[in-house]
């Protein structure tokens, strides 16, 4: 029942915040990606150009999302116009990008797809790690190009 409410929740916030916020703002509208690493409360971790922690879904198929519609809402695929550049920490030799069905471009790490969370709303933030939204799991990444796993968990369940 409580899944159930918090789906719902979920499903509202996420319409709200796709009349609210402009696309564009959810993620790069123009212009190259670029993705860092910087240290959490996880460790090592990658961040797109605002500090905002990015994370991989396990539901992707190899460099191929699986988060559209009301997921892609909730969790904005960091979009590039070009080759993303590799800032501090990171290797360029891992970076790339997909097409998605809409035919943007979508960063890749590591053959991971790349994701904020519309749930963290300040730079360095990690709430999403853990959840289990839109039928997998959310997990920050490592400068490594693995999921980073948290040692406690953070709920979730949409």
């Amino acid at each position: 029942m409580k899944t159930k409410i918090a789906f719902a929740i979920a499903i509202a916030v996420t319409a709200l915040a796709a009349t609210l916020v402009p696309a564009s703002l959810a993620t790069v509208s123009k212009g190259r990606a670029s993705v860092a690493a910087a240290n959490s409360n996880l460790g090592r971790i990658l961040v797109n150009s605002r500090g905002r922690t990015l994370y991989v879904f396990a539901r992707d198929s190899g460099a191929k999302s699986r988060c559209y519609g009301s997921c892609a809402a909730y969790w904005p695929p960091l979009i590039t116009s070009g080759k993303p550049l590799a800032r501090s920490g990171v290797k360029a030799s891992l970076l790339g990008r997909t097409k998605r069905k809409d035919g943007r471009w979508q960063v890749t790490y590591n053959h991971h797809p790349l994701y904020t969370f519309s749930g963290d709303t300040a730079k360095g933030q990690t709430s999403g790690e853990g959840l289990t939204d839109f039928g997998g799991e959310w997990d920050a990444i490592s400068p490594a190009g693995a999921k980073v796993k948290s040692t406690t968990p953070s709920g979730g369940g949409y």
